[in-house]
């Protein structure tokens, strides 16, 4: 069954849609772990990501998050929060690449990471599992993007949801995802007028 898209926003649903969704109901599917990727050059990747965290949150899901190149040690507005909603999160870098004072050294943190990662994913202790940033780590190619995915396919649990944010997400992995969306910047208050990253907007 093809998906229907419809451009441009409409006040009431269209025939085609629907229709869809009438096949949809008859079709019953069961539900679905998903993995979800949130990439592009836009703000607001691990911002939405995050905003899933609270949502499952409220919904008392539990949730572990594994941030990927940034500080082991930051303390971001998100950290801040996810201690408070006693929320598994932890870094497991040492600041993005550009900042690296030693590349060997940001690469063996972030193959931990991945380790984590896996441990976190196959234990079935997790309703959702965010991967933050994941996607650097696969484009500069410290891990093969195909491995990857055939690792995802053969240990993710049949319910367990997976978000994976980034810049650049690798084909593969876009490919194997079930959701995949892509932010676009279409103006940002740092180019434009040369205003920094802001507490609790940023970080």
């Amino acid at each position: 069954m093809e998906p229907i898209v419809v451009a441009g926003t409409q006040l009431h649903s269209t025939e085609e849609k629907q229709r869809y969704r009438e096949q949809v109901r008859k079709l019953r599917k069961g539900k679905k772990g998903l993995v979800i990727v949130n990439t592009g050059n836009g703000k607001g990747k691990t911002s939405a990501a995050l905003g899933v965290m609270t949502r499952a949150w409220g919904r008392d899901l539990k949730v572990r998050v594994i941030q990927f190149l940034k500080h082991e040690n930051a303390k971001f507005g998100e950290s801040r929060a996810a201690a408070k909603m006693e929320i598994e999160f932890g870094g497991t870098g040492d600041g993005f690449t550009w900042t690296s004072k030693d590349l060997d050294t940001t690469k063996a943190k972030a193959l931990h990471g991945w380790e984590l990662a896996k441990t976190a994913i196959s234990s079935n202790q997790y309703q959702i599992v965010i991967l933050d940033e994941f996607t650097y780590v696969l484009a500069f190619g410290w891990l093969d993007v195909n491995e990857v995915v055939a690792w995802l396919a053969a240990n993710k649990p049949e319910l367990l949801h997976v978000i994976i944010t980034g810049r650049d997400a690798p084909a593969a992995l876009i490919e194997h995802a079930d959701l995949v969306t892509e932010m676009r910047e279409i103006k940002h208050p740092f180019t434009t007028q040369g205003i920094r990253a802001q507490i609790g907007i940023d970080f």
